[in-house]
């Protein structure tokens, strides 16, 4: 989730406050509109119901009489469990209360809020006998096949048509780079976004030798060690010129944006993680993986503003906007070339023709959001997954319009998997059926009351975890995604964390690093973990037998979870783990009162597996041959990633996608 719906959704828990502006939503403003308020109305009394694609479909049923509002309902079953289905009740009771259609939106939950004002507007263009068409919501086919088919749009249908430059789809990390590195280089450009608001801002980004590198004394990176360590975690499967138009060019892209964010009025300063808190514990040679020193974070805290705000406020100083509400439909080609896009506009489901002359760079997204994709493509991850951590755009829809222009898809997954996705006892991983969901689909993880909303970070920290039959069945002490494979070998898919009341000391030893070392300072793992406990998903007891018995293990599975833990005291003062050779720092011991236990799968961020692509980032056919007008950066792009996210390479994926996008701007406009 965003770092703006964290901290709204925050507020949101404490209240269910409804932020204020009304007729217009957080992040889209004077973009899109909420609900239509009719001057001097004249209705048909009656019940009228439209229903419009959010993260999943929203329905809206409104009863009029001649002049008002006089009962609503709002579905929106279909929306992100612990986000937009949270907030139904309130836009009804909200929409009631104005009577005449308009209504404030929800804080951090933009796009839910956008897609009723749409429902209702509807309602109301029926209720005063105007004849109202569906938009076309054509990538929510009812379509089992993941890839689909290329939609036909008739001429007559698109009924505008815009000429630019260079056309940037998608408002997230990589789309917002490349449209400020545009505007920085007076390079002519159009950038749409399919939601109501821009993508998540990721607040760190990785970078090879930077000046904040310098500054901090960090020696020059051993270059050829970052390629192999690289390569090797992608098994070899990957193109070794593409990731080294990363680690040689992403310290200029830190200079750019370094030089965007500390300007006034942000005066943002760079954190570089540096020393011993981006390293390894040294201590098992066994275990031991490069951490090299990467890490870059500005602005999000402390209501600081993100990355992705200030690279708005550049192009809006610098006269461009984002098209927002408007999606990519399918790419426009003129032979072998690509020349722009069909895209749609949602609010009224009007097509328009963009033609780009020096070409269209996707920057979309992954497929995480998109469960027909992720079973297609991704079985083993959603075999573990127990919660959707990412934005919901990402549906994957550069990816399919891409391959439908003849790109090639890379042929290996890799899934941005975090150890983090906490659910009750009973629930395994996997999809559950919801038709109301995009997809008919959503993973069941559901966090309130949560200071994490999304993730329960503590999960990365390596204390005892145990199937369903209460047997340790890994080493913990590893990268994320490595526990989760580990449990698609599991019952259910899942496993129990358990530790005891040492938890803050123990995780100050264990000595994680990246984001999951958050939990190593202040309150914060105490703070997260006494909301888990209040929320149910954290069982607290007093003896380990009373928390075998809250975490539901009966008979045999009961036995051994108690001889497990047993075990863990044993190996702890023993200072040794002959079961799975776990690291001597990271051992712990469950004695001391009170115990906490919960279930965890995987939380998805978002997926890498993308376009072939080469080193100037044009999408490759199956011929391996490039697609002239076609460019491809952000997790919708491949040839880098293969199995996994390399985590303990910190902020790598986002730093590989703001410099590729920067380095597609550069090739477009003729500055490479």
């Amino acid at each position: 989730m965003t770092d703006q719906i964290l901290a709204s959704r925050r507020t949101f828990v404490k209240g269910m406050a409804v932020a204020a502006g009304t007729a217009t939503l957080a992040g889209a403003s004077s973009l899109v509109n909420t609900a239509m308020a009719v001057t001097e109305p004249s209705y048909t009394p009656g019940t009228y119901t439209a229903t419009q694609e959010g993260v999943g479909t929203v329905t809206v049923s409104i009863t009029v009489n001649e002049s008002s509002i006089t009962d609503c309902t709002v579905d929106v079953s279909g929306e992100t469990p612990f986000v937009g289905g949270l907030i139904g009740g309130i836009l009804q009771n909200s929409i009631l209360e104005a009577g005449d259609g308009t209504f404030d939106s929800v804080s951090g939950a933009t796009i839910t809020s956008w897609a009723v004002a749409q429902a209702v507007q509807r309602c109301l263009e029926q209720a005063a006998g105007r004849e109202v068409s569906e938009p076309l919501a054509w990538d929510d086919s009812s379509d089992q096949d993941w890839l689909g088919s290329e939609p036909v749009i008739p001429i007559e249908a698109v009924t505008e048509t815009w000429e630019t430059s260079i056309l940037i789809v998608g408002a997230g990390n990589g789309g917002l780079a490349a449209a400020a590195y545009a505007a920085a280089n007076d390079l002519d450009f159009r950038i749409i976004e399919r939601n109501p608001m821009k993508a998540d801002t990721r607040l760190y980004y990785g970078a090879v030798d930077t000046a904040a590198a310098q500054e901090a004394g960090v020696e020059p990176m051993d270059r050829k060690r970052l390629l192999a360590e690289i390569s090797r975690y992608a098994s070899g499967r990957c193109n070794q010129r593409v990731i080294n138009v990363w680690i040689n060019e992403s310290a200029a892209m830190h200079e750019f944006v370094n030089s965007l964010l500390t300007a006034e009025p942000y005066g943002l300063a760079c954190r570089f993680t540096a020393g011993d808190a981006a390293k390894w514990p040294e201590a098992d040679s066994v275990t031991n993986y490069f951490c090299p020193e990467i890490e870059h974070t500005f602005g999000g805290w402390s209501g600081e503003p993100t990355r992705n705000v200030v690279f708005e406020d550049f192009i809006n100083a610098h006269g461009y906007k984002v098209d927002y509400c408007c999606q990519l439909v399918k790419l426009i080609k003129d032979g072998d070339r690509v020349t722009g896009a069909i895209a749609q506009d949602r609010t009224d489901g009007h097509f328009i023709q963009i033609n780009a002359e020096r070409g269209v760079l996707l920057a979309c997204g992954g497929y995480a959001a998109n469960p027909r994709m992720m079973k297609a493509l991704d079985p083993m991850a959603v075999s573990c997954t127990t919660m959707n951590g990412n934005f919901p755009g990402q549906r994957g829809m550069g990816i399919r319009a891409a391959l439908w222009a003849g790109a090639t898809l890379d042929n290996d997954a890799a899934p941005m998997l975090f150890d983090r996705g906490l659910v009750a006892n009973n629930v395994n991983a996997g999809y559950v059926e919801n038709p109301a969901a995009f997809g008919g689909a959503e993973f069941p993880g559901f966090i309130t009351n949560s200071v994490n909303i999304g993730q329960y970070k503590p999960g990365s920290q390596p204390f005892l975890k145990v199937n369903r039959e209460g047997v340790r069945f890994a080493n913990e002490s590893c990268p994320y995604n490595d526990i989760n494979y580990a449990a698609t070998y599991q019952p259910g898919g899942v496993y129990a964390m358990v530790h005891d009341a040492n938890f803050f000391e123990d995780a100050v030893r264990f000595h994680t690093i990246a984001c999951s070392a958050s939990v190593q300072r202040g309150t914060y793992f105490e703070d997260v973990l006494n909301n888990q406990v209040a929320a149910g998903l954290i069982q607290k007891a007093d003896t380990i037998e009373e928390l075998a018995d809250k975490l539901g293990f009966e008979g045999e599975a009961k036995d051994n979870f108690l001889a497990t833990v047993e075990r863990q005291n044993e190996n702890f003062d023993a200072q040794n783990d002959p079961d799975f050779g776990k690291m001597v720092p990271r051992l712990s011991e469950i004695r001391t009162a009170p115990f906490y236990g919960g279930w965890l799968g995987a939380s998805i961020l978002t997926t890498l597996q993308g376009i072939t692509i080469d080193e100037h980032m044009r999408a490759l056919d199956a011929q391996r041959n490039p697609i002239e007008g076609l460019y491809v950066a952000g997790d919708n792009s491949g040839s880098f990633f293969a199995d996994n996210y390399p985590c303990l390479l910190s902020g790598i994926a986002c730093g590989r996608t703001l410099t590729f996008a920067i380095h597609a701007v550069k090739e477009m406009g003729g500055l490479a």
